[in-house]
Order: C-alpha cells, then sequence, then structure tokens
C-alpha cells in the first residue's frame, strides 16, 4: 500500500513538473515574440461610469500581432486588428517608426447580460512599429482586409520624414 502511494505520488509529481515546463514554454514564447504587439487599450473616464460594471473588468492589454516584412523594393507591415474598421484606424509615420492608433469600441446587444469569458480589450489604443529603414512616405499605400491592416512603404535611402496614410 505504502509503495503505491509512492508511485502515485512520483506520478503527481511528474505530471506537475511537465504541466510547469509547458506553461513556462509558452510564457518566454509569448514573451520573447509578442512582447512589441502587447498593447495597453485605455478607456476615457465617462465611457468607464456608464458602463460601469462591464467594462471594469474587462482586460485593459491585448495583442495586436504583426508582422514587418522586407523585400528588395518595399517594407509591408500587416497588423491584426479584429472587431476594428478601417476608420477606426490611424496610420503615422515619424522617422523609422510606423505608429498605428486608434479605438476598439465595445458593442453590447444588451446591458441585462452578464459576462462569463472577458479576454478582448476596449478603448483607445497605440502601437509603435519599428522599420528597419527609411522608407517612401509619399508613396506609402495602406489597406484594410478581414481584420487585417497592411502597410505598403516602398524604400528610399534619404532622411526619414513624418506623414499620416490614410487607409483604403
Amino acid at each position: 500500500m505504502l509503495d503505491s502511494l509512492k508511485q502515485a505520488g512520483k506520478n503527481i509529481g511528474r505530471e506537475i513538473n511537465r504541466a510547469w515546463e509547458n506553461l513556462s514554454e509558452g510564457w518566454r514564447e509569448l514573451l520573447s515574440r509578442s512582447s512589441d504587439s502587447l498593447t495597453h487599450f485605455s478607456r476615457d473616464k465617462e465611457e468607464e461610469q456608464k458602463e460601469r460594471s462591464a467594462l471594469a473588468t474587462f482586460p485593459r492589454w491585448s495583442l495586436l500581432a504583426g508582422e514587418v516584412e522586407e523585400t528588395e523594393k518595399e517594407l509591408i507591415v500587416r497588423v491584426e486588428v479584429p472587431g476594428m474598421e478601417k476608420d477606426d484606424c490611424r496610420i503615422t509615420i515619424e522617422g523609422n517608426t510606423l505608429y498605428l492608433s486608434g479605438e476598439k469600441r465595445i458593442e453590447r446587444e444588451t446591458h441585462e447580460s452578464t459576462y462569463h469569458v472577458m479576454e478582448r480589450a476596449y478603448g483607445s489604443f497605440q502601437r509603435a512599429i519599428p522599420l528597419p529603414g527609411n522608407v517612401d512616405i509619399d508613396k506609402a499605400e495602406a489597406s484594410y482586409k478581414n481584420g487585417v491592416l497592411t502597410v505598403r512603404l516602398p524604400k528610399v535611402g534619404g532622411a526619414a520624414r513624418g506623414k499620416t496614410i490614410t487607409i483604403s
């Protein structure tokens, strides 16, 4: 009996160690690959007071996952912005940094409901994405499709300037 309890204890310990390693590996990958995409969403005080019960418990941080791809002629920046319209986003380039800002608004069908899972953040945000080189801001283009914002930035060798880009 004592031997079977010892064996059960060893098995439980092994499973706990395995679970802890998987959790640790997931967090390490999230931090190393996605730390720049972790974005703070802020809400103004009036909006928060109107929705006091729900918004007070909504997350204030969320991932706006993105990528920067470089070809011979251009940089292509893609950012996932689910639940937003193109008019909710603003793109500005200053120097070698692309700034994406905007607002994600909550849309509730009723105020007479209870949330059981709350993983989506709402409010205003700004995300800075470093660019690996200078771009021709006058020829920059942005588009939005299926929740993904794509910004095409032709490369140049000159000094960087600043500009806001319209999303088509």
